[in-house]
């Protein structure tokens, strides 16, 4: 037993070992790329760098769906009531529009934060399952977030050096550049958390139920709505509805709604299209002391003083670059 311990413990060295050369190369690669701080676009349509090279204040911010891995550097993530800690090697997957924070921590011109952004949908997720005929299971009752943290291993980490390497080939990118896509959504669905990515595919694709209830408010952002009106449409229970919901996006479905708004309205005052009154209006705020209330609740500065914040600095869109 000793000497199978033993065995065991020199694998795990190796194996660590070639993670950190393969974090290695695969930083050498996005640090040439990406010159400035924030998210550089690569010439792989799905592929985004991302850099900061000091650490960032708590900001609120919208998840997207994707795929974000860390080469160097670390993160906060804050989803309703938790936080989560990830560093290099790590994940995150995001399967639908969140509402969420982060902050880059202990960055540094000298050893900057590192990180691939790979945006995907679930119809993408849906094909790679049907056509390699993968079945998951739940490891769960009831819904996973919409949201989790994973581990990358030798293999995830190939594939993304494999990607990176098509930004010197730009004649490959059109064909070999999806093709490496659909082997990196088969590998997550092989591994361990392939119930959690494949969750989306299950609630989205459903005629009723908490993906229908997420579509709708995201199409109707400025629309009010009841959770009693809400679960009618959606063939639910009000309890069932704002159980499953929450369990998805960590929020009920009034306080989902109102941070989709009020990051909605944000982005209309940054693009410079309107003033704070107007974008209250516009995402379905009758009173514009209450949506200045609540956006300075969010936000921490009144409207007009918190964009003018964010055009002195180099702020760069809160998280939504990975």
């Amino acid at each position: 037993m000793l000497h199978q311990t033993l065995e065991d413990r020199n694998e795990q060295g190796k194996t660590v070992e070639i993670q950190g050369n393969q974090l290695e190369r695969l930083i050498a690669v996005a640090d040439r790329i990406a010159i400035a701080d924030g998210r550089t676009p690569t010439v792989v349509p799905f592929l985004s760098i991302v850099k900061h090279s000091r650490e960032t204040v708590r900001n609120p911010g919208l998840l997207t769906p994707s795929f974000c891995l860390i080469l160097q550097g670390q993160k906060k993530l804050y989803l309703g009531q938790d936080m989560f800690l990830y560093s290099a090697g790590d994940y995150l997957a995001s399967l639908i529009d969140m509402p969420a924070s982060a902050q880059v921590i202990g960055a540094t011109k000298d050893s900057p934060y590192m990180g691939l952004r790979i945006d995907f949908t679930a119809q993408e997720i849906a094909s790679v399952a049907m056509e390699a005929e993968i079945v998951t299971e739940s490891k769960r009752n009831g819904p996973g977030a919409g949201a989790f943290i994973g581990k990358s291993d030798t293999g995830l980490l190939d594939i993304f050096l494999r990607l990176l390497k098509l930004i010197d080939k730009p004649k490959d990118i059109r064909f070999l550049s999806d093709l490496i896509k659909k082997e990196m959504i088969y590998t997550l669905l092989s591994g361990d958390f392939g119930h959690m990515f494949f969750q989306k595919t299950i609630f989205d694709h459903s005629a009723d139920g908490v993906g229908k209830a997420i579509q709708w408010i995201r199409q109707n952002v400025e629309r009010p709505f009841t959770v009693e009106e809400l679960a009618l449409m959606c063939n639910m229970s009000v309890s069932g509805l704002h159980h499953k919901f929450k369990a998805i996006t960590t929020m009920g479905p009034l306080q989902y709604q109102k941070q989709l708004r009020l990051q909605e309205a944000r982005r209309l005052m940054l693009s410079g299209s309107v003033g704070a009154t107007m974008a209250g209006s516009a995402v379905g705020y009758e009173s514009p002391s209450q949506f200045n209330r609540e956006y300075r609740r969010l936000f921490g500065l009144p409207p007009l003083q918190d964009i003018k914040a964010l055009r002195e600095s180099s702020w760069t869109g809160g998280f939504e670059d990975g």
